[in-house]
């Protein structure tokens, strides 16, 4: 599949390196462009031995990898890589598919995606929706490319925004959590570097817990949690703080956003 990622950050990073290494991608046929930042376009190229963007040619498959706020600008230089058999698919936040069809003057398959940061690790949690122009072999290319990366679900477009906010933003709440427990411990006496030690692989130990062991989150908390014991008295501390409550609230507020976001990309284009 010849395959053109537009935007050269981090996602497009984690995207080529995992799905290069599964062999979904073949690096003949992976080229690459990103107009923000030269020196970076030049890094991923050496990096994965690919190729700068053919102006001439027509592809494949068109991944949309750029930041959201600049998908308006770049969309004016993409019509010229299309053919009526591409494959786009879009990891950008926010915009919709029907936006990107809109915008590209684009009637054929789309897909839209969203993967998290732990695509680096081969680890991302990714939900993808499809627009009814796809095959079920480009459905099921497309899986595949992001379960090179992690796991990959199918859902409906207009979940998204949700997930976006739970598994999209979800490593930086648990980086927060991890942050804050750090600094909980230092502040009641651990040394900085050993309480760092313990954090992270009592997260590790956690989500190896949760993904292996068959049980569901509430029956783990149970199985730790001693009647009068020390983990009690935790939990009881975290409900009393409404820790729950804000939860949900960042969940909802981080699906809000999402949402808003979208709006507003939309009425920029509009107004150019």
């Amino acid at each position: 599949m010849k395959t053109l990622f537009i935007g050269a950050g981090s996602m497009a990073h984690a995207l080529m390196s995992g799905a290069l290494k599964a062999g979904v991608l073949n690096r003949e046929e992976v080229y690459v462009t990103n107009r923000a930042n030269q020196e970076r376009l030049n890094e991923i190229t050496q990096e994965f031995c690919i190729r700068k963007v053919n102006r001439a040619s027509r592809y494949d498959v068109i991944i949309l990898a750029m930041k959201p706020k600049d998908f308006h600008e770049a969309a004016d230089s993409v019509g010229p890589y299309l053919s009526g058999n591409t494959l786009i698919i879009s990891v950008l936040a926010g915009i919709t598919m029907e936006h990107i069809s809109s915008r590209l003057d684009f009637k054929g398959a789309i897909a839209r995606a969203m993967p998290n940061t732990s695509a680096a690790m081969g680890k991302s949690a990714t939900a993808v929706a499809f627009n009814q122009y796809l095959s079920p072999s480009q459905k099921e290319w497309t899986k595949t490319l992001f379960q090179s990366v992690g796991i990959a679900a199918e859902v409906e477009e207009e979940k998204l925004d949700l997930i976006t906010a739970l598994s999209g933003s979800g490593p930086a709440y648990i980086y927060y959590v991890a942050e804050i427990l750090k600094h909980a411990a230092v502040e009641l006496g651990l040394e900085d570097e050993l309480a760092e030690s313990l954090v992270t692989q009592t997260i590790a130990g956690a989500s190896a817990m949760l993904s292996e062991s068959g049980l569901e989150a509430r029956e783990l908390r149970r199985n730790v949690t001693s009647a009068g014991g020390t983990t009690e008295a935790g939990i009881a501390a975290l409900e009393d703080h409404q820790v729950r409550d804000a939860f949900f609230q960042c969940i909802s507020s981080a699906n809000n956003r999402s949402q808003t976001l979208g709006h507003e990309l939309k009425e920029n284009s509009l107004k150019k």
